[in-house]
């Protein structure tokens, strides 16, 4: 069942659109990707600081050690190359919020959200900062995102969201829906929600630039060398001793930011591994963008349980992903699965909200893994007697709070007792997702139950049962 409503027209434009897109990842296939760094091939190399993982927060952990303490030998480790996970497949959404949105966290931490906003506000400004004193080319801008209604018992959950975000201060507008065609032409926008904090980013440019801003510091960053195993390497100097397949790494402390890839087995009751779809079109033409106004190039998103982003690039291209949120059991993992019908389906909605592009071409589809999590939070934690630090679990909004992120997991990584590990956010864990094969089931009892409400607006016991537990489901 899909509460979307699809064009009949879409179908077939949707078919001809497809047909020459390419089965890769757009941002990470542009002209300027970095040279491969070298896989690390030494044996027992000493470091203070090893990080496993080199996307968003594995990368802003590294910077962030050699910002505190220049002093500090810090190494990152890397299975593929730098943004190749999330970091660099998403829609280069960057939300301050480090809650997952205000809604969540008011409703999951009602006594701390004063604390976890300000925090935000913070973490944003550093975080603009830090592109602008590394110089960091990524084509970030602030045109807001409005979140707009298509079905008619959206609209209350429109005006309920700028209400709350009003309501703590929040530089909003509620747009009508003559104001919301104003600003993008689409025959099935109603009303419109816009945060004008919301900023866009290219994200593998961000990622690359994150990286050669870390290496500029000092740091040592190792693609293509997947950890095969690590353990506590106990008395004498204690580091924990990492395996990789062509090499040996002892660090003093760990930061694991590996998102979706599991390292430790601790995680895996907490993270499910959700694949996301994508599409990105070729630039429009001034006859095209002119069909479809979109002057302000905001970031757009529909209010289902089911919904679209997509977003404008600086050379006029439609990004547009989302809506299905498919886990593959037993959370599987795999490239094979990174093309997918949702490609098709995306489609068919994309010229359902834009019938006038008709006739316009998508370059490339791509998918990939996120890591989410029951709260939609992430998750923070330490083993090997405090010497691993992790943050995993930003359920596909990342991109600004990773840095927040990895600042509490380098806290929590030198024992550090500050105001982030002392928050509830930090201190407490997500609800487990059960073990297979009830796992499975209830994802797919949960997608079908979220695609009724999209049809109907009423939400069924299933999901008022979870509500009540505090288990969600959510790419």
């Amino acid at each position: 069942m899909s509460g979307f409503p699809v064009a009949p027209a879409a179908r077939e434009a949707a078919r001809r659109g497809l047909a020459d897109a390419e089965p890769r990842v757009f941002w990470t296939s542009q002209a300027g990707r970095p040279a491969i760094r070298e896989p690390l091939t030494e044996i027992d190399r000493v470091c203070d600081l090893a990080i496993i993982g080199a996307g968003f927060t594995g990368l802003w952990a590294a910077i962030q050690a050699k910002e505190e303490d220049p002093a500090l030998d810090v190494v990152v480790l890397d299975q593929g190359r730098v943004g190749d996970g999330a970091s660099g497949r998403n829609g280069g959404f960057v939300d301050p919020s480090l809650t997952h949105g205000l809604h969540q966290g008011v409703s999951t931490w009602p006594d701390e959200i004063g604390t976890l906003e300000a925090m935000a506000a913070e973490n944003f400004d550093g975080w603009r900062e830090s592109l602008e004193r590394y110089g960091i080319e990524a084509d970030f801008h602030l045109p807001g995102e409005i979140t707009m209604s298509v079905v008619p018992h959206h609209d209350e959950a429109v005006r309920e969201a700028y209400e709350l975000h009003a309501a703590h201060g929040g530089d909003v507008a509620l747009l009508s829906r003559e104001e919301a065609y104003a600003r993008v032409h689409s025959p099935l926008f109603r009303t419109g929600f816009l945060d004008r904090q919301v900023g866009l980013v290219d994200p593998a440019r961000l990622a690359w630039g994150l990286a050669e801003a870390a290496e500029s510091l000092g740091v040592r960053i190792h693609e293509l060398s997947k950890v095969t195993g690590f353990e506590d390497g106990g008395g004498g100097s204690g580091a924990v001793v990492i395996k990789t397949d062509s090499g040996t790494l002892l660090a003093e402390r760990v930061v694991l930011g590996t998102g979706a890839w599991p390292v430790l087995n601790r995680t895996r009751f907490y993270v499910l591994p959700v694949y996301d779809h994508v599409l990105m079109t070729e630039p429009l033409t001034s006859a095209q963008l002119a069909e479809i106004g979109w002057e302000g190039r905001e970031g757009l998103a529909d209010a289902g349980n089911q919904f679209h982003y997509y977003r404008r690039t600086l050379d006029d291209r439609i990004l547009f992903g989302g809506y299905d949120a498919n886990y593959h059991f037993p959370g599987r993992i795999d490239p094979t699965l990174e093309q997918s019908e949702s490609h098709t389906l995306l489609a068919e909605h994309f010229f359902s909200i834009f019938p006038q592009l008709d006739g316009l071409r998508f370059t490339h589809r791509w998918g990939g893994v996120i890591d989410t999590t029951s709260r939609f939070t992430p998750m923070f934690g330490t083993a090997m007697r405090g010497k691993v630090a992790y943050a995993v679990g930003y359920t596909g909004l990342g991109v600004g709070s990773t840095r927040w992120g990895a600042r509490v997991a380098l806290d929590l990584a030198f024992g550090r007792d500050t105001e982030r590990t002392r928050l509830a956010m930090v201190r407490s864990k997500p609800i487990p997702f059960p073990p297979e094969p009830v796992r499975s089931i209830g994802v797919r009892l949960t997608r079908a139950s979220l695609a009724r409400e999209d049809v109907t607006g009423r939400r069924n016991l299933w999901l008022r049962g979870l509500d009540k537990v505090g288990i969600g489901f959510d790419s």
